[in-house]
């Protein structure tokens, strides 16, 4: 039965564009022109990621790396 996993993607501004990664899923990235099209073509990219695992009768790793916004005064 599959089962809903939710990663963290970390996104950045890379020059003009933006480029994502998972930190759960080595060598998982993806990079776009808006944060929009990043997030489409990670998803897109966490789906074939994991499908390939699958293929590979690889172990489908937990969902384990969270991130926070941190507020400071400078």
């Amino acid at each position: 039965m599959p089962s809903n996993l939710q990663y963290t993607v970390i996104i950045e501004k890379a020059g003009t564009n933006y480029s994502a990664y998972c930190p759960d899923l080595p060598g998982c990235v993806a990079a776009g022109n808006s944060i929009e099209e990043t997030i489409a073509l990670m998803t897109d990219a966490i789906k074939a990621h994991l499908e390939l695992m699958k293929e590979d009768k690889l172990e489908i790793p937990e969902p384990t790396t969270r991130a926070v916004n941190i507020e400071v005064t400078v």
